[in-house]
């Protein structure tokens, strides 16, 4: 019995060791870039980093990243003047774009449409308009020297909070052991990705569901308005706070997924709204990865096209 539980535990070593070796040399694992918030308190990846983003169990998606010294991933340094013309994109995973070499991102893609035109990606997992609103505050010298602004704005998700308030929990957790552990575990970073550890993650994120769940529901209780009205006070509160340039910054976004009441508004009050839905809508071609529903190769073109229509005769 003894020698039996002896080589069991042997062979099952040998066969986590070499499943540790077939992820390593097929490079099934995702490199996801350190996170860091800088001493401005904003939140974004640690400077000079490179790596792979991987997808899926059979590398459905395996694109080169470079974070730059100012600590987003882009195929340039942001360095704005008063005598170059720039264009800055913020946003989300969408604009941060993982899934996309980052040599042939959206803003290279919109860069190649124009002469002497530089385009500056501030795209980092997680923004909502509290992120970027606070990241151009932060940063307020460099912006006023950027030219023209598009801020992606993802209705649904971006307009829940009337603050912003770095997110030191979740830079803690990543920052954790048990993250190192599972970092430096390539085998344990892959089934991590593919659902090995799902149960597990489901667990966590029911109970921090019940959490928000109470948290809105009060919160609905006390303002006695809709989802739509709540996001447009809190979009209010955000402008009041930060402030809004309307002539040199602008909305990207999908008016088929977006609150008539929203657009209503920005309408009257003269923000202008850079549209994509008809581009998506009329493509003939799926603009989305089939599996977590990010923008894809021709998606980043459809994209990069609506800009460079509605800034071209502003340049």
């Amino acid at each position: 019995m003894k020698k039996l539980f002896i080589k069991s535990a042997l062979y099952i070593i040998l066969i986590i060791f070499t499943l540790e070796i077939l992820v390593r040399v097929f490079h099934l694992y995702n490199e996801t870039p350190t996170r860091y918030i800088d001493d401005f308190g904003v939140e974004k990846s640690l400077p000079n980093q490179n790596g792979y983003a991987v997808t899926g169990n059979r590398r459905q998606n395996f694109s080169q990243y470079h974070i730059n010294k100012f600590g987003f991933n882009s195929y340039r340094e942001f360095r704005p003047t008063k005598e170059k013309v720039e264009i800055a994109i913020i946003g989300d995973s969408f604009i941060e774009g993982m899934h996309q070499d980052f040599y042939n991102s959206t803003g290279k893609k919109l860069e190649e449409k124009l002469d002497n035109v530089e385009v500056y990606e501030y795209g980092y997992a997680g923004y909502d308009l509290a992120n970027q609103l606070d990241l151009m505050s932060k940063y307020k010298e460099d912006f006023e020297l950027i030219d023209h602004i598009v801020i992606y704005l993802k209705y649904e998700n971006d307009l829940k909070n009337s603050s912003y308030t770095p997110n030191t929990e979740r830079i803690a957790l990543l920052s954790s052991p048990i993250f190192k552990i599972r970092n430096e575990f390539k085998l344990l970073s892959y089934a991590s990705a593919i659902g090995v550890l799902d149960p597990i993650k489901d667990f966590v994120i029911n109970i921090m569901k019940k959490k928000d769940a109470k948290k809105s529901l009060k919160e609905i209780e006390e303002t006695k308005i809709s989802n739509d009205l709540l996001y447009l006070e809190n979009f209010k509160k955000l402008v009041a706070t930060y402030g809004f340039d309307k002539q040199k910054v602008y909305f990207l976004l999908n008016t088929s997924k977006t609150s008539p009441i929203f657009l209503d508004y920005c309408e009257s009050h003269g923000f202008q709204i850079f549209d994509f839905a008809e581009a998506f809508e009329n493509s003939k071609k799926s603009p989305t990865l089939i599996y977590d529903k990010h923008w894809n190769n021709h998606g980043r073109e459809l994209i990069a096209e609506v800009i460079y229509n509605n800034l071209k005769d502003k340049l």
